[in-house]
């Protein structure tokens, strides 16, 4: 008996090491799971991009647009796309990003995330917090509906501007980036839109169409030329818009890697092509380069790769780049020589016409056979060009409708311009009481 129990006890001895390292062996991976399940590279690349985006705005795209209007009218557009960060900001925490990418339906989502409920510990793909994505994608909704006061500055209410904010982003945007980015009817059809052409540049250049037919135009057009008073203060913001791109593209990647990086790749190189296209055929044409030329050119550019920047290779984005700085160029002279629409920053040519054409043209380009990352399981060529088609047709429709309905509603609400004494007198001065230079 009191062998046995020594055997069992050296038994014991025995499996009891090899019992532990089962254990560990069961309980490491867990632990690294537990610690490892928020990526600590891709959540800062996420975090900066974010930065980035919201710099496009504020201060970006204010001095973009404001050194292009007169200069007794540089703080009317620095107050809008301020008072547009705040109102979206708020309306995002509220209902926006629930109704954008919560739950729902196949055309708008849901309300269980109104006041970010369940968020903080949600750990959104690849691996970053939600609360991350949540602020990425808020600075998308920030900035587009500020690209759609380039078509109406010097010249409307201040009212008319908050009211069109909160109404636009909540009918218009809202059920698009649904559509599109939170798992709506467009994206079962295929749609693809890496970071907004159809979502932010098709939505914001179809609006501000209407709305320059609908608002009017400033008083002299087009007859008097509207000189831009600070062409140095367009190429600040033009350069910032530049820089930030970089996350506005790249940063859709959500991680920090190669999808990224070939994002932005295809990003500088498409803006550089349209900067020079632009440039070259005003050469042509007038017999000198504009530095307006080359930073709006770049801007098309920009806004044209945005749908493709992470499918195509590094020519596609050349190829998008060349096409963006010529078509966009064309457009802007065919709408306000030929249709006489007085869109006073060129936001549908430039963003509008970009967005949508970067749209249609990544259904080409994405092909591996001209360096792009290829299609989705059963897409093709023309599959692909159906429904990219088939996405900017819809938002494109819904943007004009929805568009025209609020201005409708304004207009009997808030009235849509300021008097004509003001507008001549300036908006500084008129709607706010300040001006951006002494002598302005």
């Amino acid at each position: 008996m009191h062998h046995s129990v020594i055997a069992a006890r050296r038994r014991l001895a025995l499996l009891l090491p090899a019992a532990l390292a089962i254990l560990l062996a069961v309980s490491m991976p867990a632990r690294a799971a537990d610690t490892g399940a928020i990526d600590g590279g891709n959540t800062a690349w996420v975090l900066v991009a974010s930065a980035l985006v919201l710099f496009m705005t504020l201060p970006g795209l204010g001095l973009f647009y404001g050194g292009l209007v007169r200069a007794r009218n540089l703080l009317s557009v620095l107050m809008h796309c301020f008072v547009i960060c705040s109102i979206v900001s708020v309306i995002w925490l509220l209902y926006g990003y629930s109704l954008a990418f919560a739950d729902g339906s196949a055309l708008l989502g849901g309300l269980s995330k109104c006041f970010l409920a369940g968020v903080a510990q949600s750990i959104h793909q690849p691996r970053i917090p939600e609360y991350v994505f949540v602020l990425f994608q808020m600075t998308f909704a920030v900035i587009t509906p500020a690209l759609i006061i380039g078509a109406f500055p010097e010249r409307v209410r201040f009212s008319f501007v908050v009211g069109f904010t909160v109404l636009w982003v909540t009918i218009v945007y809202l059920p698009v980036a649904h559509w599109v980015w939170g798992g709506g009817w467009l994206a079962q059809q295929g749609v693809i839109d890496f970071a907004g052409g159809i979502v932010v540049h098709t939505t914001a250049g179809i609006s501000a169409l209407v709305a320059a037919i609908m608002v009017g135009a400033r008083r002299g057009f087009p007859h008097s030329l509207i000189p831009p008073h600070s062409p140095g203060l367009t190429m600040a913001g033009g350069g910032m818009l530049w820089f930030g791109w970089f996350g506005f593209n790249g940063g859709s990647a959500l991680a920090a890697n190669g999808s990224a990086a070939a994002a932005i790749l295809a990003t500088q190189f498409a803006a550089a092509a349209a900067s020079l296209t632009w440039m070259g055929i005003e050469w042509l044409r007038a017999g000198k380069p504009t530095s307006i030329g080359l930073v709006t050119g770049a801007v098309a550019g920009l806004a044209t790769i945005t749908p493709a920047s992470g499918y195509v290779g590094p020519g596609g984005a050349l190829i998008i780049g060349v096409i963006a700085g010529t078509v966009c160029l064309h457009v802007t002279g065919f709408v306000k020589q030929r249709l006489r629409i007085d869109d006073s920053l060129d936001v549908f040519a430039v963003h509008g016409v970009g967005g949508m054409v970067g749209a249609l043209l990544v259904a080409v380009l994405a092909t591996p056979a001209l360096g792009g990352v290829g299609y989705a399981s059963g897409m093709t060529i023309g599959r692909q060009l159906i429904a990219q088609a088939i996405g900017v047709g819809a938002v494109a429709v819904w943007s004009a409708v929805a568009t025209f309905m609020i201005i409708k509603v304004l207009a009997a609400v808030t009235g849509l311009r300021v008097s004509a004494e003001a507008e001549s007198d300036g908006l500084d001065l008129a709607s706010h009481g300040e001006r951006a230079y002494e002598h302005g």
